[in-house]
């Protein structure tokens, strides 16, 4: 057994994933064979997580089927909405108020207390039902906060716009929805990111399916993982504040010794392919709206931060802007990672249990070894 010591696990192999595929060097997402170039544009977010949990893409028939299933679980149960709005009335963090939401559902899921937690179909059932009601509970959360009635979910809408019909009130518009569902898609599965193994780990133990994604969704709380994109808007609406030059304020700030969030990525030495899609979008956005300042700052932003770091924007950097133009409120935008990210958590845990064993590594020991004993009295 070697006893070099990886930091953070970096470039260690502990498992083996058909889910997706990275190439940091050439800057590729792939979900099962597929790049995320051609799933982006074109395949709906739940096209993607059946692929996830199934293998392969649904034809026409196994995608109306595996839709309305979804639809059908949106409904959340009166004592989950009950969580909520006390979790809303106490001003909870929305990450933290998520968590707690995941956890609780297991106590209204009929398969919580199978006997067997590494039962594929059972596993699927629960991450149906949890899938279809994190964006209920988000967007219940967030009309509940603001002194709003929540808005119950459609059956008759798709997962993004049903989301957004719930968070705002309103039908969005095809090319919201559209863009919605497509940043849903680039979020849906990144590897054994921090939250997918945190997820795993759990897993590892046999525990069970509700578990395992609330594991996932406090790691997912984290600064360093999750919380980038509403970083980067803050960040975006400080310079906005300030009438400075992007390139000034961010030379400002990097001299003050503030970190720009957004960029460099563990796994991508080169721009994130999921970045050059959002980005795209987010100028789309802009060009509609009449207002491309927060698409000029970004691209000001990434010119500098490239000339002078040689540091490449990851996704959280353009999806920021994306989400803002889309009316979407800064502090859930990892609450919203997680909706998408849920898809891969799900894929991963399935795929854990397949052919599991617990995930236990080892910690060089540095402390003393040498010490003695004396009683309290003796101290």
């Amino acid at each position: 057994m070697s006893d070099e010591l990886k930091r953070g696990l970096e470039g260690v192999l502990v498992a083996e994933s058909e889910l997706s595929y990275i190439d940091g060097d050439a800057g590729e997402l792939v979900y099962r064979g597929y790049t995320i170039e051609d799933l982006a544009p074109d395949a709906s977010y739940e096209e993607v997580v059946y692929l996830l949990w199934h293998g392969e893409l649904p034809t026409r028939e196994e995608l109306d089927e595996f839709s309305e299933k979804m639809s059908k679980e949106r409904e959340l149960d009166d004592g989950v909405l009950e969580e909520i709005r006390e979790l809303a009335d106490a001003d909870e963090v929305p990450m933290a108020a998520l968590r707690t939401v995941v956890s609780t559902l297991s106590a209204y899921d009929e398969d919580a207390d199978h006997e067997d937690v590494t039962d594929l179909e059972a596993n699927i059932r629960k991450g149906r039902r949890i899938t279809a009601k994190i964006p209920t509970a988000l967007a219940a959360f967030n009309r509940l906060r603001n002194g709003e009635n929540a808005v119950s979910p459609r059956q008759d809408l798709g997962h993004a716009a049903n989301f957004l019909y719930m968070l705002n009130g309103e039908e969005p518009d095809e090319v919201l929805a559209n863009t919605f569902d497509m940043a849903l898609v680039l979020h849906a599965d990144h590897g054994l990111n921090a939250s997918t193994f945190s997820a795993m780990v759990t897993a590892s133990t046999l525990s069970d399916m509700h578990s395992a994604v609330t594991s996932a969704v406090g790691t997912l709380a984290g600064s360093l993982h999750g919380g980038a994109n509403a970083n980067v808007m803050s960040m975006l609406k400080e310079i906005d504040d300030s009438d400075k030059d992007p390139k000034k304020w961010v030379q400002d700030a990097l001299e003050g010794g503030r970190r720009v969030p957004g960029f460099g990525h563990r796994v991508y030495n080169v721009k994130d392919p999921r970045a050059v899609i959002l980005g795209e979008k987010s100028e789309e956005l802009g060009e509609a709206a009449g207002d491309m300042k927060w698409y000029d700052y970004s691209v000001a932003i990434e010119e500098y931060i490239g000339e002078e770091k040689g540091l490449a924007p990851n996704v959280d950097f353009y999806s920021a802007s994306t989400y803002y133009q889309m009316g979407i409120p800064v502090d859930i935008y990892t609450p919203i990672f997680a909706m998408s990210r849920v898809g891969g958590w799900v894929a991963h845990v399935i795929e854990q249990y397949e052919d599991n064993r617990l995930i236990r590594p080892r910690a060089r020991y540095v402390g003393d070894k040498d010490r003695t004993f004396t009683s309290a009295d003796e101290r």
